[in-house]
């Protein structure tokens, strides 16, 4: 990586944790009832994926409170409330959502708070990236019935993704509101976590003879820039420096929270640009910081650059193969990644390999995952470990860059009763082991490999479709570029084809002005 390129030391924001709660104060819920709810997706208006009923884990009940660590029976936190999990249903992302399966999860989450009684507050679990087919501000219009469910009195609490979109339809709806300060998103849990501190310490706070006191205001600015989070990452200045002001924001007297979404970049609606919230009892203090961070962040928008360096494949391919390349060398096939929106089936990358001569003649193996094509599994299911296989995979959703691609080669394995690629075959041609999966899945981690008997030490090259490595695979990473590959979540902004944005947002329209940026106090 080049200089500019070096990646910053992380602090560890990882761990679920906050500090005590609060005492009781006079006038404030000793254990008030707090209702879970919410839908979460990050999902591409640019994908052909339609992102359905399969694509989504719905929890309800006590294994909707057992998926948040913080809420473990014992804990500060879950004895403080009686807690009442209604419905959350959580999807990898993907394509725009079925619109009648939103319907039916938001009417769902409606019903199951009028049915559950009187709630004081409500944990509002969503991304604020969620694309719904024939409408504009999903989580605006969920986060409306929510309010309208609940009442005026209950209070509302919202976590979110730093790549969702802080709509004030969405903002006017809710009380308090967060999101992650990392990306890679290693505080997601301490995210939710911080939402559910603050909203139980608005609850014990004492009012006096006015509950409307319960609720902070909000100081909300929209910041008219839309990057990629391939260029926001946390770990890279400039955004390392303006999140790492994001915590000392929080501890001035009369701040409740901070935040800064960037907001996501692949979907073409107008809410789609980046925002600070400041919430609190202080309107001069919130004001004044999130106006100040609203300017750090527009004043670095051209200094925002990818997290490694960027190549086309055919590049990634040359320094890849290159005499005394680092290995293992990682490429992102960054168009098609699934968790950023992208199908999963694009096989543009995969047909290129697989026709390069330069690969084929160089003494290295090469693993791609992966693309999810059921029938080309079940045809490797059939031929078994060893097999002879002449399939053709992929691009069965998605196949705007290129058709399905054929692989003609060996099945090297087969590994049955993964939770979100059911079953998943590696089928090696020539030097490429390519990676096909029943379902879609992401690959972040070394064990994504290993289950598969892939040993990432034997191979030279590995290509993951992801934008910045997680964790575990940058740590394993002993070189690495960006592939600027054609799918649903290009890269190449400009090149989509954007029509619905607001007006002036960078880099989309000409930034010669700097835009008012004043803050828009809100109570409700």
């Amino acid at each position: 990586m080049t200089a500019q390129h070096k990646l910053l030391d992380l602090p560890d924001q990882s761990e679920v944790w906050c500090p005590p709660l609060s005492p009781v104060q006079d006038g404030g819920l000793v254990r008030p009832r707090i209702g879970i709810a919410g839908i979460s997706i990050e999902s591409s208006t640019f994908s052909p994926h339609i992102s359905g009923a399969e694509a989504f884990t719905v929890r309800r009940g006590a294994e909707l409170t057992g998926y948040y660590p913080f809420l473990n029976d014992g804990s500060e936190l879950k004895e403080a409330a009686e807690w009442v999990p209604l419905m959350h249903a959580r999807s990898l992302p993907g394509g725009a959502v079925d619109p009648d399966l939103y319907v039916a999860f938001r009417d769902e989450i409606v019903e199951r708070i009028k049915s559950a009684g009187p709630l004081d507050a409500l944990f509002f679990d969503i991304h604020g990236a969620m694309s719904v087919i024939g409408r504009q501000d999903a989580e605006g219009d969920l986060a409306h019935h929510v309010r309208a469910a609940l009442g005026d009195a209950a209070l509302i609490s919202t976590s979110m993704d730093l790549h969702g979109n802080v709509s004030w339809k969405l903002l006017e709806s809710v009380d308090l509101i967060t999101c992650y300060r990392m990306a890679p998103h290693e505080d997601e849990m301490n995210t939710k976590e911080r939402a559910v501190h603050n909203l139980l310490g608005r609850l014990r706070a004492s009012t006096g003879s006015d509950v409307h006191k319960r609720r902070p205001l909000k100081a909300w600015v929209p910041v008219p820039v839309l990057l990629p989070g391939e260029k926001t990452s946390t770990r890279l200045e400039p955004a390392k420096g303006i999140y790492d002001q994001v915590p000392a924001v929080t501890e001035l007297a009369g701040v409740t929270d901070a935040a800064i979404w960037v907001g996501y970049a692949w979907a073409d609606e107008p809410r789609c640009q980046a925002y600070v919230v400041v919430t609190g009892d202080d309107e001069a203090v919130i004001t004044r910081e999130a106006e100040r961070l609203a300017h750090l962040y527009w004043d670095a928008r051209n200094d925002f650059v990818f997290v490694a360096e960027t190549a086309t494949l055919t590049e990634g391919i040359q320094a890849a193969t290159a005499p005394g390349a680092p290995r293992p060398y990682f490429l992102s096939d960054t168009g098609d990644n699934p968790t950023a929106g992208g199908a999963g089936d694009v096989t543009w990358t995969l047909a290129q390999l697989l026709d390069s001569q330069q690969l084929a003649a160089a003494d290295v193996k090469l693993v791609h995952a992966s693309i999810f094509d059921p029938g080309a599994v079940a045809q490797a299911v059939a031929a078994g470990v060893g097999g002879a296989v002449d399939v053709e995979a992929g691009a069965r959703v998605d196949h705007n860059a290129h058709g399905p691609v054929r692989l003609q080669g060996t099945v090297y394995s087969i590994t049955d009763g993964d939770a979100t690629a059911g079953t998943q075959a590696v089928i090696q041609v020539g030097n490429v082991f390519s990676i096909v999966t029943q379902r879609r899945k992401p690959f972040h981690h070394v064990s994504d490999f290993t289950q598969l008997g892939l040993d990432l030490k034997e191979f030279g090259i590995i290509v993951v479709k992801i934008g910045y490595l997680e964790p575990e695979l940058f740590d394993a990473a002993a070189g690495w570029k960006l592939a600027l590959t054609p799918g649903g979540v290009d890269q190449d902004l400009l090149r989509l084809g954007h029509a619905h944005l607001a007006d002036g947002v960078f880099p989309f329209a000409a930034a010669d002005n700097t835009p008012p940026l004043t803050a828009v106090v809100h109570r409700r």
